[in-house]
C-alpha cells in the first residue's frame, strides 16, 4: 500500500475528467519503464516473532536506513516511510518493509536497485538482531500476534474490513506480494495489456506460489495468499468483468472506480473516515457524513490506490497476483511480464492465447489456483501445460528486446518443466528436513 501523496486540489467537474486523469500516463515506448514493488516479513532472530513498531523494530528500520540518504516519509509525527528520488520504502499494516523501486529502463538495473536495498536492509537489522523474509502469508504468527503499523489509513481500514470479507485482516497483517508496474502506450495498448495480465494472473498465483503454512502447520493451500484475496473485499478485488466488455477504456475504468467505496480523504494531513461511502456520492455531493467537503482530483487519485483488482491500472499498470519469494523470484516477477508486455509480437502472442476465455472461466481458476497452483485447468489445458506456452512467449519477447534479461526466467522454467513450485518445496523440508518445525523456514527464506 502505498505511502501518502501530494494533493491535487483541482475540483473534478467530470467522469471525463477522471479518464483524462489515467489517460495522462500513456506513454510513447522510448519512454515505458520497469518498476518492481517487494514487501518481507520481519522477524526477531531470538524467537521468530514479528518486531513491533518500537522499540527496537520496524521504526528503527526506518531511522536507521533513512541516515543512508533517505527522506522519513511522517504520519503524526511518526516515520511510516522513507523516499529517495523515485523510490521509496513503506510499511505494510503489518510491519511488513516494501521496497517501491525507481522505474528502471531494464531488468539489470533492477536487480542493481535489489541489491542495494538488501544491503541496506542487512546493515541496519543486524545490530537490531533483525531479519527479513519474503513469504507470501507469515507462516507462523496468529493474527492477534501481528503488530499494527501507526498509519492512519490503516486504523480506518482495520475497521472496515472485517464488514466486507472474512480474510481482509489477513491481507492487510499477514500477506506479502511482490509486483511489477508497467507502461501502456495508449488507450487501445492499455486495454490490451490489462486484459492479458488480468487473465493470466491465476498462471502468476501459481507460478509464485510460495504460502503453504498457517500458525506453524500445512493450511491445505499452496498459496494461502491467494486464497485469502478470494475473501478480502468482493467490491474492490478480483478480476473485474468490465475489462472485458465491449468499449471498454478509460471512461470505463473511472466509472467502475466510482462506484468502488473509499476508505478516507485527506485533509490537511488528516484522516477523514470515509469507508463504504461509493466515490460517486462523494463526487456528487450525496455523502452525508463528507457534508462540507468537495471531490478533489487528489482525492480520486487516493481512492484509486485503494482498489485492489488482481491488476490495478493507475497512470501505469500494477500487475499483483503474486507471492513474495527468493531474490531470483522476486525478479521472475518483473522479467515475466516486462517479457510479455513490452514487445508486440509477444504481447498480441499472448492476448491469442487467452482470447478464447471466458471471464466466468477466469474467475472460476482464480478460485481454484490457491490450492491446486498448476495443476489447475483452464479450457482443457493444465496450468503447467500453459505456462509453458506463455513463458516461450515472455522469453520471445525479452530476446527481442535484445538486453539478455531472458536469464531472469530461469526459475519460473524450472518450476513449469517440473511442475512443482516453491511453497511444494516447502511442504517437502518441512517433512523431511525440518522435523516439523516451520519456523525453520526463516533461515532459509531470509534475503
Amino acid at each position: 500500500m502505498s505511502n501518502p501523496g501530494e494533493a491535487d486540489l483541482t475540483p473534478i467537474t467530470s467522469v471525463r475528467q477522471l479518464a483524462g486523469w489515467f489517460a495522462a500516463g500513456s506513454k510513447p515506448r522510448a519512454a515505458w519503464r520497469i518498476g518492481t514493488e517487494h514487501e518481507k516479513f520481519g522477524f526477531r532472530r531470538a524467537d521468530l516473532a514479528p518486531p513491533p513498531y518500537e522499540p527496537e523494530g520496524i521504526r528503527a528500520m526506518l531511522e536507521g536506513i533513512a541516515a543512508k540518504g533517505w527522506e522519513p516519509i511522517l504520519d503524526s509525527g511518526k516515520p511510516i516511510g522513507l523516499k529517495r528520488g523515485e523510490a521509496s520504502v513503506s510499511l505494510e499494516p503489518g510491519g511488513q518493509f516494501e521496497l517501491s523501486g525507481a522505474p528502471m529502463a531494464d531488468l539489470h538495473a533492477t536487480r542493481v536497485e535489489l541489491a542495494a536495498h538488501l544491503r541496506e536492509v542487512h546493515e541496519v537489522a543486524g545490530p537490531l538482531g533483525l531479519g527479513f523474509a519474503p513469504l507470501g502469508f507469515h507462516p507462523l504468527a496468529r493474527r492477534e500476534d501481528m503488530p499494527w503499523m501507526p498509519k492512519g489509513r490503516y486504523a480506518i481500514m482495520r475497521q472496515y474490513m472485517p464488514r466486507v470479507g472474512g480474510m481482509g485482516l489477513d491481507m492487510m497483517l499477514r500477506t506479502c506480494t511482490v509486483q511489477v508496474n508497467l507502461d501502456f502506450g495508449d488507450e487501445a495498448d492499455m486495454v490490451e495489456k490489462l486484459r492479458v495480465s488480468l487473465a493470466l494472473q491465476p498462471l502468476a498465483t501459481a507460478l509464485f506460489a510460495n504460502s503453504p503454512f498457517l500458525e506453524g502447520k500445512p493450511s491445505g493451500w499452496l498459496s494461502l495468499r491467494g486464497r485469502v484475496w478470494s475473501d478480502t473485499d468482493p467490491d474492490r478485488t478480483g478480476i473485474p468483468p468490465v475489462a472485458f466488455e465491449d468499449g471498454f477504456g478509460f471512461e470505463r475504468f473511472a466509472e467502475f472506480a466510482l462506484d468502488v467505496p473509499m476508505y478516507f480523504i485527506m485533509r490537511e494531513g488528516r484522516y477523514i473516515d470515509a469507508a463504504g461511502i461509493p466515490f460517486r456520492a462523494f463526487m456528487e455531493g450525496r455523502a452525508e457524513k463528507l457534508a462540507g467537503h468537495s471531490a478533489t482530483m487528489g482525492d480520486f487519485a487516493d481512492h484509486v490506490t485503494t482498489i485492489f483488482t488482481d491488476v490495478r491500472l493507475k497512470r501505469f499498470l500494477e500487475m499483483r497476483g503474486a507471492d513474495a519469494g527468493s531474490v531470483p523470484m522476486l525478479m521472475a516477477q518483473p522479467a515475466l511480464w516486462t517479457g510479455l508486455l513490452y514487445d508486440d509480437a509477444a504481447q498480441k502472442a499472448a492476448a491469442a492465447l487467452i482470447r478464447r476465455w471466458s471471464v466466468d472461466e477466469m474467475r472460476a481458476l482464480r478460485l481454484e489456483v490457491p490450492k491446486q497452483a498448476l495443476r489447475a485447468r483452464i479450457a482443457g489445458r493444465t496450468l503447467q501445460d500453459v505456462a509453458r506456452d506463455v513463458l516461450a512467449i515472455a522469453r520471445d519477447g525479452l530476446r527481442a528486446r535484445g538486453l539478455g534479461e531472458e536469464l531472469f526466467l530461469a526459475p519460473l522454467e524450472e518450476i513449469a518443466a517440473s511442475g512443482m513450485t516453491q511453497a511444494e518445496r516447502w511442504l517437502q523440508r518441512h517433512e523431511r528436513a525440518w522435523g516439523g518445525d516451520v519456523g525453520r523456514i526463516f533461515a532459509e527464506a531470509e534475503v
